[in-house]
This record gives structure tokens, sequence and C-alpha cells, in this order.
């Protein structure tokens, strides 16, 4: 079978590696010159499902779980599983024992307990969530890796809005545009991230700061860079960062370690994520045409599962799936 899959984010590279792995004749095209500056490009990596139950529905949970797996089987030494610690401020403790009563999958860590997780924060926060079971990559080396790989299996890809408008004919097509899609009912959030460089600090895992009005995380990437991240805006708007964003996201990074005052910004970025009313993904089937969209702020934890469903529903004549 020969399968079109329009867009090169986390949701169409996912897929064609479902599809390529059974068997199928896969064609990528991508409006950009090259996989980059999409959301996908500018996400957090962070494989934490339980941690994202806090503020989104049980599927997140049900159909994320695996996903450190996936992506290990996919791309190994990718997954760094060294789970995800959750801090607060003094100040702020309530919104730790909110966060608590909303999740699962961790242990309550004191004092001793964060110095021996991350050195560099001993006695900074009085007690944490540590939620060990999750994991976390680097998306911009994944979504690079993924295609080098899909090359070797055979995937084609074709980049430029030439090779768009003059791909070949195909049994299926699969939309995986993300906000470019021809969908309605989709929203945008767009998210703002930073880029920091430091040698004054080390962290072995995402580190997730709880506040009342903008909870942030940091995600060590190596060469020393830490990225900050991330504001939820509902706006379809693909601009820059706002200076107010800019102030938020630096000062939740100073509150979590003092020596980010002194890091080097290194890159600021934006991606508008596309949302569905309820914030849940969906496949969906519209004749010869497949759609998986609404990945909302769950790109690389959800993407594994809806292509797996693409994958069976283009394979297998499967109905259209909504988790």
């Amino acid at each position: 079978m020969k399968v079109l899959i329009r867009g090169a984010g986390v949701a169409g590279l996912t897929l064609a590696n479902e599809l390529a792995t059974r068997g199928a004749d896969v064609t990528v095209v991508e409006k950009r010159r090259r996989i980059a500056g999409n959301a996908s490009w500018h996400a957090g990596g962070m494989l934490a499902p339980w941690c994202e139950r806090e503020s989104a529905e049980e599927p997140v949970l049900s159909l994320g779980r695996d996903a450190a797996d996936w992506w290990e089987a996919a791309l190994p030494g990718h997954v760094m599983r060294n789970g995800t610690l959750v801090v607060a401020p003094a100040r702020d403790a309530g919104e730790l024992d909110r966060f608590s009563q909303r999740t699962s999958g961790f242990c309550t860590v004191d004092l001793e307990g964060i110095a021996a997780l991350e050195p560099d924060l001993e006695g900074r926060f009085g007690r944490a969530l540590f939620f060990a079971q999750e994991a976390h990559l680097d998306p911009r080396k994944a979504l690079l890796a993924l295609q080098e790989k899909l090359v070797r299996m055979g995937v084609r890809f074709e980049f430029g809005y030439g090779a768009v408008q003059a791909s070949g004919r195909a049994d299926v097509e699969a939309d995986c545009t993300g906000m470019a899609g021809a969908k309605t009912g989709l929203r945008g959030v767009r998210g703002e991230m930073l880029l920091l460089r430091t040698q004054e600090v080390s962290l072995a895992r995402p580190v997730r700061l709880l506040h009342p009005r903008i909870p942030v995380y940091v995600v060590p990437r190596t060469g020393n860079l830490f990225m900050v991240g991330a504001t939820m805006i509902e706006s379809d708007d693909p601009g820059s960062i706002t200076t107010r964003s800019l102030m938020e996201l630096l000062n939740a990074a100073y509150a979590l370690h003092p020596a980010f005052g002194e890091a080097e910004l290194v890159e600021t970025g934006t991606g508008v994520r596309p949302a569905f009313a309820d914030n849940m993904p969906r496949v969906e089937r519209d004749g010869s045409t497949i759609r998986i969209n609404g990945l909302y702020r769950h790109g690389f934890l959800l993407a594994p599962a809806m292509a797996r469903q693409a994958a069976e529903m283009i394979l297998g004549n499967e109905e259209g799936a909504r988790p």
C-alpha cells in the first residue's frame, strides 16, 4: 500500500515509522525545507503521563504510559529514564498538595531525598514529588534521528511547497499537519520556550516548578543547555515570544536556582499546538484521508499511540478512533 503523509512533525514521523515497519510504501511531504521550526521542534520532550494527568483526562495516562518504551524501541539510546521531580517554593506549598491529589505514581521526598536526586537543588526545597517511572528525550535529536532511520527503511522525504503540491498518487493520505490541516474544531494553544546555557547548574531529569499562575518545567539537554517552558496561551499567533512570557520564564528558572540568572540566553521559540475542545487527540477517517490531530501539549507522549491507531486504520481498514 502506498501512503502519503503530509507533515514531518512528531505525528507524521511516528506514523511513518509504524507504517514502514509494517511494510507500507511511505512518502512524507513537508512544506518546510527541513525538519525544524514546527511545534514539535520546540517541545519539551517529556514522557510524563503521570504528571500530565494533573491537568488532563485519564486517557493521557493510559495512552501515554507506553510512550517511553515505544521511543526506546524506535530510537535506542535516546530515552532518559530518570523520572520527573516536582517542586514548589515554600509560599506555594499548597500547589504541591494539590498536584499530589490529582496524580499518582509518585513518592514524596524530603530535603535529603531532593539532595540525593538533584545535588544542585540541595536545601532549596523542603519536599518534592518524585515520579520515578517517567522519562524524557531531546525532541530535536529524536526527530532528526527518526528521519535518518526512516530513510534507511526506504521512506521518501520531499520538502518545500513544490514537493507538497506535486506529490504523487497514493492509496491513502495521512494529514499530520496540525494547525495547517483542513480541520474544523481546532484551536491554537501557543507555547513559548527558552534555551539557557550554564555550567553552574546540573540536573539529571526534568524539574517542574509549581506556581499558581505559571507552572514551568526545566529540562536538561546536552552541552550545558536547559530548556525552560512553556506558556499555554489561547492563541494561534506564531510570532516571537512576548516580553511578559520571557520575564516569567526567566523568573521561574531563577526561582529554581539563582545560577540561572547568569545563564546565557541561547534561544527563544514559540509553537502553536493544535487542540480540540476537550484537549484530546483524534484519529479520524474521511474517505481515503486519515487525520491525526489535536495532540495539544502531549505530542511526544501521545504520538506513538495515535500512530498505532492510524496505522491499524490504514492497513487494517479499521473505523475511526478517538481516545
